[in-house]
């Protein structure tokens, strides 16, 4: 008798055994079909948020699908480090359209979507190149080229250009990669994306301070309504007093926020040196001046170099959305701080979220 207790304790234990084995198992199947659901529901609600989705100004993405952004750009970042790239934009056109010269943000664009396994249709220097020369109306030429293409990215030198695209061409997203001194909001989404990276995934509580050209500098005119989307920022807005950034921005950034901090100056001083975590620095943009005497009264306003990053944070990171001029020193290149070249390479991963994005791929 008791080896046939011993037999029937030893079937109840394995019959236990193999009850919890396959609890697991249906609970590890579950949680993967969770997860699976969750990639699933998610994937759903980019394409129905950014599907032929027109970007002309910063104001046109919420905080939300800014981080939405941010996750699909670190797939795409993954993408290219590992593979080279990928094809979900197989079969899928860009056409570039450049009214104004421009070497980084077109050639990032074009190279965000052969990543991606799509073909570009590139025109510069639209004014002499094309029908243009001839009198044709930026709403055909764009009309034109949206017959051939799944998504525009365009510059021009007029404020509000973007819109007018976006208004000729209802059926292709537009981008808009400048317009005169208005905005730059694909650069601000990059930019926004190299802080992010670079300063362990967080954009609230920063001391930002920008240095330059603040009037016409049309990539801070994007960049700082999109901090304003975030908690406890600081903005530090360093430039000529005829260069200071428009009351119109700083107005709308604070009915955006209430509680974010500005400050204006028109020296780069060591309390302000100390305590920024990014310094952002532009230009003095030549082609803006209506003389060439009221360029050169501000053109060497502010230059950082070695001398000035002495008086900085050891983490603190400089950002330029280049070209540069002389604002800032050779020297500094080789400091770990300077991530301006770094930027362009996140501004490729995050061309190829967007152009996966609007054009519905991802």
């Amino acid at each position: 008798m008791p080896q046939a207790r011993n037999v029937s304790n030893r079937s109840t234990t394995t019959t236990t055994t193999w009850s919890f084995i396959k609890l697991a198992a249906y609970s590890a199947f579950g949680f993967y079909s969770y997860l699976v659901y969750q990639k699933y529901y998610k994937r759903q609600q980019l394409r129905t948020e950014w599907t032929h989705k027109n970007i002309t100004r910063i104001s046109d993405v919420s905080l939300s699908q800014i981080l939405d952004l941010f996750a699909v750009a670190l797939d795409m970042e993954q993408m290219v480090l590992k593979k080279g790239g990928c094809e979900l934009a197989k079969g899928k056109l860009l056409s570039t359209i450049f009214y104004e010269p421009s070497t980084r943000t077109c050639t990032s664009f074009q190279a965000a979507m052969l990543r991606l396994g799509g073909k570009v249709v590139n025109i510069s220097d639209v004014s002499n190149s094309s029908s243009v020369s001839k009198g044709e109306s930026l709403e055909d030429t764009m009309r034109c080229l949206a017959s051939y293409s799944d998504v525009l990215v365009v510059r021009h030198s007029e404020k509000g250009a973007p819109d007018r695209v976006m208004k000729a061409c209802p059926n292709v997203p537009v981008l808009n990669a400048g317009d005169g001194s208005g905005e730059h909001p694909t650069q601000a989404l990059l930019d926004l994306f190299t802080i992010y990276k670079e300063k362990g995934q967080k954009l609230s509580g920063l001391s930002i301070t920008f240095v330059g050209d603040l009037k016409y500098g049309r990539t801070v005119h994007s960049l700082v309504p999109g901090l304003a989307l975030f908690d406890d920022i600081k903005l530090n807005f360093v430039a000529p007093p005829s260069l200071q950034i428009p009351d119109e921005i700083v107005r709308a950034v604070k009915d955006r926020n209430a509680n974010i901090t500005i400050e204006t100056f028109d020296s780069l001083s060591t309390p302000i040196l100390n305590a920024t975590d990014v310094m952002y620095v532009t230009r003095i943009q030549k082609e803006r001046f209506e003389s060439m005497d009221a360029y050169r009264r501000v053109k060497d306003c502010f230059v950082i170099n070695n001398e000035v990053l002495t008086h900085c944070k050891s983490d603190m990171i400089i950002m330029h959305p280049l070209p540069r001029v002389n604002e800032i020193a050779v020297e500094v290149d080789s400091d770990e701080r300077a991530k301006y070249f770094q930027q362009m390479k996140y501004g490729m991963y995050v061309r190829m979220a967007l152009l996966a994005l609007v054009t519905g791929v991802y």
